[in-house]
């Protein structure tokens, strides 16, 4: 009988490249609309390079056309991730991160719930204006509705501006976290922690 051959051992560092690259695509993908999973994966290739890297040199290390590379690559420029260069005398762009890595996708992910909470603000308070001094009870439900919702878009405004600095570029987060007082971090987390058992123990009392 002939022996079956032994299946060859996969190399562990390209084993453990794809597992990061396929994570990462997940991950950009699930948060920021417009960019597919090939979009995570630029941002990963981009983060274990060496340097700056070229639209076909993505390509080929991807194995994706260049024009879905390309599709991601100004989507990613467009939420501030990545950036494009041209050295001296090159003919063609190459693409870096615009920070570090996870610093410059928080950071951009941060940005962009900023501008939802903002957007959100204005339109219930564009809502409001329009119901004006409407009477009767359909009228008095959404303004009490519209009251409620404004209010707690306003605290989450008013916890990005206090606490999240607005800035043009990247965040440096080590350095944000760094620069926070031990107690101002302890203080949140605790309020973070009985938010969340008050939240979990209400949900427990409407389910019995």
């Amino acid at each position: 009988m002939g022996r079956t051959p032994a299946s060859k051992p996969q190399d562990p560092v390209s084993v453990a490249t794809q597992t990061l690259l396929e994570g990462v695509g997940r991950e950009i993908a699930s948060s920021f609309p417009g960019i597919t999973r090939l979009g995570g994966q630029v941002v990963a290739a981009l983060y274990l390079a060496d340097g700056p890297l070229s639209m076909d040199a993505l390509s080929e290390q991807l194995g994706r056309s260049k024009s879905n590379v390309f599709a991601n690559l100004r989507a990613l420029e467009a939420e501030g991730i990545v950036e494009r260069q041209r050295a001296a005398g090159a003919r063609h762009d190459s693409f870096a991160l615009r920070g570090k890595y996870p610093d410059v996708v928080v950071g951009a992910y941060l940005a962009r719930l900023r501008r939802v909470v903002l957007d959100k603000v204005q339109l219930c308070r564009r809502s409001l204006e329009i119901l004006g001094d409407a009477e009767g009870p359909d009228a008095d439900r959404l303004r009490a509705r519209l009251t409620s919702l404004l209010a707690k878009y306003e605290r989450f405004s008013l916890l990005f501006s206090e606490l999240i600095p607005t800035a043009e570029g990247p965040i440096d987060l080590e350095q944000l976290v760094d620069g926070l007082p031990v107690a101002l971090v302890t203080a949140i987390a605790s309020a973070a922690r009985r938010a969340l058992g008050v939240a979990a123990r209400a949900k427990a009392t409407r389910r019995k």
